[in-house]
């Protein structure tokens, strides 16, 4: 696949995900409830998050009729052939501040070909940001392109991570959590993945990691920090993916990955 049609690619994302964003807002503008829960009774799942999902899949497969599509809500009904795109959608990344009127959810998109990531979109609904990437042609926010911090001292990191849903994996988390802070600045956890990784992208935080990151989490961020010059792994040289995903620069990577490993993050339910 050419950079030129990478940048189509992006060009549709970008327009598609603007839409979703609309729809979104304006559904959040009446009364928001949850309607289902889905791995536990703290993961919700509202009608926005549902609507914007169809919506997006109607859009993407109307200008692409070839295309496949893996969505948080619906899933995927069948596997992409070989060579063909993929979306990766989480319509709505951040319900539960979705749920209370918290500002930080956003809608992440991306173009995926044979397993790689080529063009994404994080468009965070109520500020309009929106941070983008094409594979090769760096992170960009608005007109500026993103290089990350320059931070190099750990012990002066300001660090982002999100916790599961599931009780005992919370447990986990906050264990490794308390071995994380003493090393660190101050750690943030804003709950919605995708602007954490696009926020260390940029800069506003230093680093980020989590554990139990699905596909929709981490695929258009995942990219829009890669291109800003991040290093996006998992732990011991597995790739990013539910296990772990760390996104630090290359002066914060070891000394965070190591930390990690140390306090067995990826370890536990």
């Amino acid at each position: 696949m050419t950079g030129d049609d990478c940048r189509d690619l992006l060009a549709l994302a970008v327009e598609v995900a603007r839409e979703a964003a609309a729809t979104a807002r304006g559904m959040r503008a009446g009364p928001v409830e949850a309607v289902a829960t889905k791995s536990t009774d703290t993961d919700v799942v509202t009608a926005a998050d549902r609507a914007v999902e169809r919506q997006v899949r109607t859009a993407l497969l109307a200008a692409r009729p070839g295309d496949s599509l893996l969505g948080e809500e619906y899933g995927q009904a069948a596997e992409p052939a070989p060579g063909a795109v993929r979306w990766i959608l989480d319509p709505i990344d951040g319900t539960v501040n979705y749920l209370y009127g918290l500002p930080e959810y956003a809608v992440s998109l991306a173009a995926e070909v044979d397993g790689t990531v080529v063009a994404a979109v994080v468009h965070q609904v109520v500020t309009g940001d929106e941070w983008t990437a094409v594979l090769g042609g760096g992170a960009w926010r608005g007109g500026r392109r993103l290089t990350g911090s320059r931070e190099r001292s750990l012990g002066q990191a300001l660090v982002a991570t999100g916790f599961g849903y599931d009780p005992a994996r919370r447990a986990h988390q906050a264990a490794v959590l308390g071995g994380v802070l003493p090393r660190v600045r101050d750690i943030r956890r804003f709950g919605a993945a995708s602007l954490d990784l696009c926020r260390a992208a940029e800069g506003l935080v230093d680093a980020y990691y989590e554990r139990g990151l699905n596909p929709w989490d981490l695929a258009a961020g995942g990219l829009v920090a890669a291109e800003a010059g991040l290093r996006v792994a998992g732990l011991a040289g597995v790739p990013a993916g539910q296990d772990m995903v760390v996104a630090a620069p290359p002066a914060l990577f070891d000394p965070l990955h190591d930390l990690l490993v140390e306090l067995d993050a990826a370890a536990g339910p």
